[in-house]
């Protein structure tokens, strides 16, 4: 016989009770942070405030807060930011997110330094915050790979976004001429010791002091002059630190630091610089990664958006990266009309005027034909690529080795095409030599593309030889 269930009906007022909550976890890894700083509750949500109003955000945390955050509370927006470095300044080091445990299982990396910030203090944060997760967080940004849709979009950004109307700041340390100059300098000796030893022994300096000492710099205090100033040095080195990245195999990271770049030189007021972050630094990233419409759509971008305001040199730089989008598409007309515009603004180049800025002094006759060698090689056009490069090479004082390196490379990739094998890797082995005293990734990538294109020859004794020697240098 079936029963039917007795059904007992529950009496009225009375409920079913709620499901208890999940318990919050403390937050031992702030907790430990807090008694390391030797804050008190109330001084560190002070100095939060403090950091908050520095930034433009009307923060009012207190003991209370700093409490519930110890308890497992994640404070919402920016402000688990904004405790990091609260907390960093206290400790006279770089804090991370991860590290006061409100990372909460995110992945930091995926929009770190991919936006055109809208307005200064936003490039601000945005900037120090990719360095922050360069420093503190490499694992999530070592390997990240370069977003598609943010090669151009922040080109478009930067010619579409008005003038910065004020960059002063009144809250933190006073910033003086004197520190933008030493900006200034520690940049110039950084660029010396990366053309002489390749970036994979100068990055690490250059993002660890971008974090420890200049961003302590953006958010100090500085009047309008000095603060345009001081982003166009910033800018700079920014835009260095990227192209480091490029040399140490990193480009998704060298994207973010080229965006950032890009809006620092906005605010700076320097639509010149900004044009040669688009062409000298992105279009270069889109050339490695096989994008050549991006390239020459950059290099476009950056003469509309610096027209009329930079140097005949800075204007063959820029016709120059057109060329190389030009060539790698294999449109040999519209190839030949801006490289032949190139030649034409840089032999109005005067170096004795004084008109050109630091930034672009160093594109001569040897970087321009370095960019025709690859034009050249890429279109097939053999003998047109090997004399270009042997006069980038000759051009190229020693102290450029990666640039004679890359130079030799292109020497030998053209012999290959001229079936000169037995000179292409001797002229492989010269770069094969130079490179040896350098840490360049993006030279080893030359090297690989010359052993691919000796493969149909790997028969040959003196390829074999040179192949051994590229397995020496390798290991």
């Amino acid at each position: 016989m079936i029963t039917s269930p007795v059904i007992t009906a529950r009496p009225q007022g009375v409920h079913m009770a709620a499901r208890p909550l999940v318990p919050r976890q403390l937050n031992e890894r702030l907790q430990a942070l807090i008694q390391e700083a030797g804050c008190s509750n109330a001084g560190l949500a002070r100095r939060v405030n403090m950091v908050g109003s520095e930034r433009g955000l009307d923060l009012r945390y207190d003991k209370t807060s700093v409490a519930r955050w110890l308890r497992g509370q994640q404070p919402r927006g920016r402000a688990p930011g904004i405790i990091a470095e609260a907390l960093g300044r206290k400790l006279g080091r770089t804090v991370t997110i991860d590290e006061v445990g409100m990372a909460n299982g995110r992945n930091l990396a995926a929009g770190v330094g991919l936006q055109f910030a809208p307005t200064v203090p936003g490039a601000i944060e945005q900037v120090c915050e990719l360095w922050r997760s360069d420093v503190g967080r490499r694992d999530f940004l070592a390997g990240s790979t370069v977003a598609a849709s943010a090669l151009v979009e922040p080109s478009r950004d930067w010619l579409i976004t008005g003038p910065d109307a004020h960059v002063a700041r009144m809250a933190g340390a006073r910033v003086g001429v004197a520190d933008v100059a030493a900006v200034r300098e520690m940049t110039a000796a950084l660029v010396d010791l990366d053309r002489r030893f390749g970036s994979g022994h100068v990055r690490p300096v250059v993002v660890h002091y971008l974090n420890s000492v200049v961003s302590g710099m953006l958010s100090g205090s500085y009047r309008e002059a000095v603060g345009r100033q001081l982003f166009a040095a910033v800018a700079r080195l920014t835009e260095l630190a990227g192209y480091m990245a490029v040399d140490t195999g990193e480009p998704g990271l060298a994207q973010r630091y080229y965006i950032q770049a890009l809006r620092l030189a906005q605010a700076a007021g320097d639509r010149g610089y900004g044009g040669y972050v688009l062409a000298a630094s992105m279009s270069h990233l889109a050339a490695q990664l096989g994008n050549p419409r991006e390239i020459a759509q950059l290099a476009r971008a950056a003469q509309e958006g610096a027209r009329g305001k930079v140097p005949p040199r800075a204007e063959a730089m820029f016709l120059a990266a057109e060329a190389r989008g030009h060539a790698l598409l294999g449109d040999l007309s519209a190839f030949e009309t801006a490289a032949g515009r190139a030649v034409r603004a840089l032999e109005q180049a005067d170096p004795e005027s004084g008109d050109d800025p630091a930034w672009i002094a160093h594109f001569d006759r040897a970087y321009l034909a370095d960019e025709l060698a690859h034009c050249y090689r890429d279109l097939g056009q053999a003998e047109a690529a090997a004399r270009a490069a042997e006069e980038s090479i000759a051009g190229h004082p020693e102290t450029r080795a990666r640039r004679r390196a890359i130079g030799l490379a292109l020497l030998a990739a053209a012999q290959v095409q001229q079936r000169e094998v037995e000179q292409a890797c001797r002229t492989g082995t010269r770069a094969l030599e130079l490179l040896g005293t350098l840490r360049s990734s993006r030279g080893a990538e030359y090297l690989e593309d010359l052993r691919e294109r000796l493969e149909p020859y790997a028969g040959e004794a003196v390829v074999r030889e040179f192949g051994a020697r590229m397995e020496l240098y390798a290991a």
